[in-house]
C-alpha cells in the first residue's frame, strides 16, 4: 500500500481513509480475490459457499471503499456482483461530480451491511467544497464464484440515486427559488423535511417564472423530463426568485410532528372555502410524494361519496331507516361489520357514524334496479367530488380513482375496497368539498403562474351537503361514533369520517382518517395502524388543531 493512504482496523471497525492531491492519486488495492485460484495452485479450489463470514464482510467493505475512494472504478466494480453496471457508476460518481477527494469511514457491521460516510471535495472553476452524507453496502456470496462481494446497487454510492440518475455538478439546471408560506414565512426542506421533494418540484417548474437565476450547484440528475433532479450542494449561489405558496407553516409544523408518530404515514390539509393546500406530510420522506401521489384503497371515508350517491339517486336521506345486519352477500360475495355488529331500526345517520357496512351494500339492490349500480358511485364521485378529473395542483399529484366495476367490486367499492384507489390530498379533498358545500380543486400555487386549468364540478344540492355535514359531525361527536374519540378537542364545527383497508398480505388493516374543523380539513393515512380512529384519527385531529 502506498504512502499517504491508511486503511486501519481498530476493535473491529475499521476506516478508510483516502487523501491527496489527485482523486486517483493513491492505489488502496490489496488483489484480495476471496476463493479464486491463486498463482501457486494446480487446481482451482470449488467455490466457497454458505452465508458470508465476519472477516470476509469486513475484507470486502474496506477493499471496495478504498478503490472508490482512490478513484478506482474498474478495481471498485469488480469488488460487486454487477461489475459491468458498478464501474462505470463508479467512474461517473468522480467525473460527473467534479470529486478530486473523497475520503471514506466505514462504521461497524450490522449482520452483512456495513454504514459508512462519505465527505466528497468537489471542485468546480475556482469553488471547493465538501459533500458529506450516510450511506451503505451489504455483502452477499457471489453465485458462481463464492467470492464475497459488494451487492450493486445505486444507493450505494448515494442514498438518494436511482438506476437512470446521475451526479452531476456545474451551472445549475434550474434558476433557484425562495419558497414562502401563505403569510411569507420561509419553507426549507431543513425546518420541512416532508416539503423536499415539493419545493424541488415547484423550482424545476417555476424558478424561471419567479425572476430566479441559476447558480453553480451538485445534484442528482435524475435523467427524467418528468421527475425533478435533488439538489445536494450550492457551491455558489443564484439569485432566488420568491415564489408564494398555500402552506401555512403552522399546520405544516404540526402535520410534520404527527406523521413521525408512525412509521409509514401521509397527511394532508385543505382550505375548503378555498381548495389552497395548507400541509402536505410524509414519514419517511421520500423523493416520491405519497401524501399527494399515493393510490390506495380509502376504506370506509369512501363512505362519504356512497352516501352522497344514495341521497342523489333517492335512496335515502340522513333519517331514513335502512337496514344494517351483520353480514351480507351481494354479487355472490359475503361482506360483513366489524365484530358482525347489527343495529336495529336505525337511521342513515346511525349507519355512517357507526361505520356500518352492509347498509351501503345494500343499496346495489335498488342500484341495480335502475341498472346503475356498477356507474353510480364512479359518477358521483367525478361529478360531485372531482374524483378522477385532471388535478392540477401545481407538482405531480393523483386523481384519485372510482372506475366502473362489475361483480364483486361493485360492493367492495361501495366501502372503499375493490379498485378504487385514493391519496391522502384525494380524501382531504372528499372532506372539504362536504365543508365547503361543492368541490373545489385542490392547490399549492396560484394558478395565474402558468394559467393551468382547474377541475371542476357543480355544488352540492343544500340537501345533500347538509346531509353529509349532519352525518359527519354525529361521527366526530355522537357517543358511538367512530370518530369521536380521535376528534376530541378539536374545534366546532366539525366533521369526520373513520376508515380502514384490507390489504392482501397483510394481517393488519391501513387506517384512514379524514375530518374538518372550521375552515381546514384533512385526511390521514397509516400503514397497517388498523382501525381509523386509533392510528389516523389523531394525526387528523393534531394537524386541524394547528389551523
Amino acid at each position: 500500500m502506498r504512502s499517504g493512504a491508511k486503511v486501519a482496523i481498530v476493535g473491529g471497525v475499521f476506516a478508510v481513509v483516502a487523501s491527496g492531491v489527485g482523486y486517483g492519486g493513491y492505489n488502496l488495492w490489496n488483489g484480495v480475490m476471496g476463493g479464486e485460484k491463486s498463482p501457486e495452485s494446480k487446481t482451482a479450489p470449488a467455490p466457497r459457499t454458505g452465508p458470508v463470514t465476519d472477516e470476509e464482510i469486513t475484507t470486502t467493505a474496506r477493499d471496495f471503499l478504498a478503490a472508490w475512494a482512490a478513484g478506482e472504478p474498474e478495481k471498485a466494480g469488480q469488488l460487486t456482483n454487477d461489475p459491468v453496471t458498478a464501474g462505470p457508476a463508479v467512474a461517473a460518481y468522480r467525473d460527473g461530480a467534479k470529486v478530486t477527494k473523497a475520503v471514506i469511514t466505514p462504521g461497524a457491521a450490522v449482520g452483512a451491511t456495513v454504514p459508512f460516510t462519505v465527505k466528497a471535495t468537489i471542485s468546480y472553476e475556482d469553488v471547493t467544497k465538501d459533500l458529506s452524507y450516510a450511506s451503505e453496502l451489504t455483502v452477499v456470496r457471489g453465485q458462481t464464484t463464492g467470492r464475497p462481494l459488494v451487492k450493486w446497487q445505486p444507493t450505494v454510492l448515494h442514498p438518494k440515486l436511482t438506476a437512470d440518475a446521475t451526479l452531476r455538478t456545474g451551472a445549475a439546471k434550474n434558476a433557484a427559488i425562495k419558497a414562502v408560506d401563505r403569510n411569507d414565512v420561509e419553507l426549507t426542506a431543513e425546518k420541512y423535511p416532508s416539503l423536499g421533494p415539493v419545493l424541488n418540484e415547484l423550482r424545476q417548474r417555476y424558478g424561471s417564472k419567479v425572476g430566479g437565476s441559476a447558480g453553480v450547484e451538485t445534484w442528482i440528475d435524475s435523467g427524467s423530463e418528468t421527475v425533478a433532479d435533488t439538489p445536494l450542494l450550492v457551491l455558489r449561489k443564484g439569485k432566488a426568485g420568491t415564489l408564494r405558496t398555500t402552506i401555512d407553516a403552522g399546520v405544516q409544523a404540526a402535520a410534520e410532528k404527527a406523521v413521525k408518530a408512525y412509521g409509514q404515514a401521509s397527511v394532508a390539509a385543505i382550505e375548503p372555502s378555498t381548495g389552497a393546500i395548507r400541509a402536505v406530510a410524509n414519514n419517511p420522506v421520500t423523493e416520491f410524494n405519497t401524501a399527494l401521489s399515493g393510490g390506495q384503497a380509502p376504506g370506509s371515508t369512501m363512505k362519504i361519496v356512497t352516501a352522497a350517491m344514495m341521497m342523489q339517486n333517492g335512496l335515502a336521506t340522513p333519517g331514513t331507516r335502512v337496514e344494517c345486519p351483520p353480514d351480507v352477500i351481494s354479487r355472490s360475495q359475503s361482506f360483513e361489520n366489524l365484530d358482525r355488529f347489527s343495529i336495529t331500526g336505525g337511521t342513515l345517520t346511525e349507519a355512517f357514524r357507526r361505520s356500518c357496512n352492509t347498509a351501503f351494500i345494500k343499496a346495489i339492490t335498488r342500484l341495480s334496479d335502475k341498472n346503475i349500480a356498477d356507474t353510480a358511485l364512479g359518477d358521483t364521485a367525478r361529478d360531485s367530488f372531482g374524483i378522477g378529473q385532471v388535478w392540477q395542483v401545481g407538482v405531480p399529484a393523483a386523481d384519485g380513482s372510482v372506475p366502473e366495476s362489475a361483480g364483486s367490486d361493485t360492493p367492495a367499492s361501495y366501502i372503499g375496497q375493490g379498485k378504487i384507489t385514493m391519496s391522502a390530498l384525494n380524501v382531504a379533498s372528499l372532506s372539504a368539498t362536504v365543508k365547503n358545500g361543492g368541490f373545489l380543486q385542490p392547490y399549492l400555487v396560484a394558478r395565474d403562474l402558468d394559467d393551468r386549468e382547474f377541475a371542476k364540478t357543480a355544488r352540492l344540492s343544500p340537501e345533500v351537503a347538509l346531509g353529509l355535514q349532519r352525518m359527519m359531525n354525529a361521527a366526530a361527536t355522537a357517543a358511538d361514533g367512530t370518530a369521536t374519540k380521535a376528534m376530541a378537542g378539536v374545534p366546532f364545527p366539525k366533521g369526520a369520517k373513520t376508515g380502514s383497508a384490507e390489504i392482501d398480505g397483510h394481517a393488519v388493516s391501513n387506517s384512514w382518517f379524514t375530518g374538518y374543523s372550521g375552515d381546514l380539513a384533512a385526511a390521514a393515512v397509516v400503514q397497517s395502524g388498523g382501525h381509523g380512529g386509533d392510528a389516523a384519527g389523531p394525526v387528523v385531529a393534531r394537524v386541524l388543531k394547528a389551523g
